[in-house]
């Protein structure tokens, strides 16, 4: 039995990782706010257990460990996945907004990361964060969102270069744009149609167009898995050749 915690898992990304995670054979603990679209996820799959919460002190990222420890008895993979994001440019971001987008973007996968470590340890698991390609090169108008992305990368490799001789495996998965319901969100903020960004932000990749869910899901669920053994403290963009 291999059991993958994932956080953000009610909608968009963080759903098709807890669902890519159930269909591959583990057993997933699917962790977020909204308990209605959880419980929507864990219909997909009789592995899946949902635990619905708040996330940002780090007491209640220990008790979402505890739970899960509670209920499968091991943790072998951790996927930092919740994220906010607020378009601002720093002049425009208010102490309110960079303290919520550093404590969901980069305070409790710190959280949660330190509280599953002893459990990770005993597995030899491995952790995957996901960033963001605006955490290695920047972005417009998302200030306090590229500094949490950033941390998050260098969180990454720092537990890497850490806990690599103890078996331990950490990388960090930097996607784009993605067509989730967080991306529809920032383009209402914006007053844009969703089209209209959808077409913008598609430009934008060499590809020519925005990532799906499910693409970001499969490269973590190989970083989760064996073939990704040797492959550790990277920080892997899926952005169709934007960041080249």
């Amino acid at each position: 039995m291999s059991v993958a915690l994932v956080t953000g898992a009610s909608s968009g990304i963080g759903a098709a990782i807890a669902i890519g995670f159930a269909q591959d054979g583990w057993d997933v603990m699917a962790a977020g706010r909204d308990e209605g679209r959880l419980e929507e996820v864990a219909d997909v799959s009789d592995r899946i257990v949902t635990w619905s919460g708040e996330l940002a002190a780090s007491e209640d990222c220990d008790e979402l460990i505890s739970d899960t420890i509670e209920e499968f008895g091991q943790i072998d993979c951790l996927v930092n996945n919740a994220g906010v994001i607020v378009r601002a440019d720093v002049a425009d971001t208010s102490d309110d907004d960079w303290r919520y987008t550093m404590a969901i973007n980069l305070d409790v996968p710190f959280f949660l990361s330190r509280a599953a470590l002893p459990y990770l340890l005993r597995s030899e698991g491995s952790i995957v964060n996901i960033a963001s390609d605006w955490g290695l090169s920047g972005g417009e108008r998302a200030a306090a969102y590229c500094v949490s992305k950033g941390g998050i990368v260098l969180l990454t490799k720092a537990m890497a270069k850490d806990h690599a001789r103890d078996g331990l495996r950490v990388n960090a998965v930097c996607p784009g744009d993605v067509d989730t319901p967080m991306l529809a969100a920032e383009a209402e903020k914006q007053g844009i149609e969703l089209e209209a960004f959808l077409e913008e932000s598609a430009e934008a990749s060499p590809n020519g167009r925005v990532a799906t869910p499910e693409e970001v899901a499969s490269i973590t669920l190989f970083l989760a898995s064996d073939a990704a053994s040797h492959i550790n403290g990277a920080a892997i963009p899926i952005d169709g050749g934007a960041s080249a």
